[in-house]
């Protein structure tokens, strides 16, 4: 199985040294959210590159500021820490990660993905409901078919688990990082991993939407990045949707069907 563009960088996301400290806004800001702020550009907006000035903390605030239609001030405010605060992907929000470059993609037209294990929130039959729902919603608008198997390999491995599983990227308990998903490819490839450390509901009481998760992160699995449009599924940031008025945006299907063509094609 593979992962999504971005999605294979949390594996291989460089750290660089930052010498130098961020600048704040008036008022200061508290120890906390110098560490937020630290942690999260360092995840999300380091890129591979031997420029320090690229990699300068500065320079992620910047480019985290464009990202999300902020003013790019380079400064750290409330309102940036406040995003910085919600729940979101673990997959980073630049591209440079993937190691298989070129926009990668699923070159058969059906796409094999096996849900390997379950969240205990949620009745198993519930959970391949939602997953087969999510799929749908993309392979409507590109010619693309998904079909389910239930033991064996698959091109898309789909599961729950908590903290280190296996991948290089740990999950971190409940709330920040929900899940994250690898771009087409071999081994990792595809797969798509929900933290079980999370309340996961359908829905029908408080807690992480599982189909909006679960149809972001397939989206990862097919070759998207994330989108700077608030409106889009591939949004970095979780949004608790009405499952009932829940669909892809514009930019979702302009983005999957830039990646396979149009399910007219089919």
């Amino acid at each position: 199985a593979a992962m999504w563009l971005v999605a294979l960088s949390p594996v291989c996301l460089l750290y660089s040294s930052l010498a130098l400290p961020l600048p704040w806004e008036a008022g200061g800001t508290s120890g906390q959210q110098w560490t937020l702020a630290q942690d999260y550009l360092k995840r999300f907006y380091s890129r591979d590159s031997k420029s320090r000035d690229d990699n300068s903390l500065e320079a992620k605030l910047r480019e985290m500021q464009k990202f999300f239609g902020l003013p790019v001030t380079g400064l750290l405010s409330s309102h940036v820490t406040e995003i910085m605060r919600k729940p979101r992907c673990g997959v980073p929000d630049v591209l440079g990660y993937s190691l298989f470059p070129n926009s990668p993609k699923w070159t058969s037209k059906v796409v094999t993905y096996r849900v390997l294990s379950y969240t205990q929130d949620l009745p198993r039959v519930t959970v391949d409901s939602l997953v087969a729902k999510a799929l749908n919603m993309w392979s409507k608008e590109i010619p693309l078919r998904f079909k389910r198997v239930r033991w064996g390999t698959a091109d898309i491995r789909i599961g729950f688990a908590r903290g280190a599983h296996g991948d290089y990227n740990p999950f971190d308990g409940p709330g920040n990082t929900l899940a994250h998903a690898f771009a087409p490819g071999p081994d990792l490839g595809g797969d798509a991993h929900f933290d079980e450390d999370e309340s996961w509901t359908d829905g029908s009481k408080i807690g992480i939407n599982f189909l909006y998760t679960a149809t972001h992160e397939l989206g990862h699995s097919l070759g998207l990045d994330h989108s700077s449009d608030p409106s889009a599924v591939m949004y970095p940031t979780y949004g608790n949707e009405d499952p009932k008025n829940f669909k892809l945006s514009q930019d979702d299907i302009k983005g999957i069907q830039k990646l396979y063509g149009n399910a007219c094609n089919f």
